[in-house]
């Protein structure tokens, strides 16, 4: 049984394109792709083994060196996961409701009464101060 040589590059695709479900690794689906374009070239086109693999090294390569950098800026400018309970509140500001020194104090963040303590040991906060909150422990929020 002869198998023509565009049947071998679509099974080598399928198994490029399983492996990059089971990775995750994008540049598999890349390489799958070149074998793909290597597969028209010699189903379609009828090229030899020379331009077959000319054809996959090329768009293999030209994928990989123009769709990374792409996906990866992507990546990069994508916005932070969205933050929740204490971790939301990390970097709000509260108002100062009762002073607000290194042993303790009260605060008005998102609408709610906390407990609050200056983050440094020297600092002070008056009645209606804005305040930054820095980090919560327990039910206490750390101001400065």
């Amino acid at each position: 049984m002869d198998i023509d040589a565009w049947l071998w590059w679509l099974i080598g695709a399928a198994g490029l394109g399983i492996a990059l479900v089971i990775t995750a690794m994008p540049e598999l689906g890349m390489l799958a792709v070149g074998a793909v374009a290597a597969a028209v070239t010699s189903g379609v086109f009828g090229g030899g083994a020379v331009a077959q693999v000319v054809v996959f090294t090329v768009v293999s390569t030209a994928l990989i060196a123009v769709v990374r950098p792409i996906a990866n800026r992507h990546r990069a400018g994508r916005p932070p996961q969205l933050s929740t309970g204490v971790d939301a509140l990390k970097g709000r500001q509260a108002v100062v409701l009762e002073r607000v020194d290194r042993s303790g104090g009260r605060i008005k963040l998102a609408g709610e009464v906390w407990s609050a303590r200056a983050l440094e040991a020297d600092r002070a906060y008056e009645v209606g101060q804005e305040v930054d909150v820095v980090d919560i422990e327990g039910a206490t929020a750390i101001v400065m």
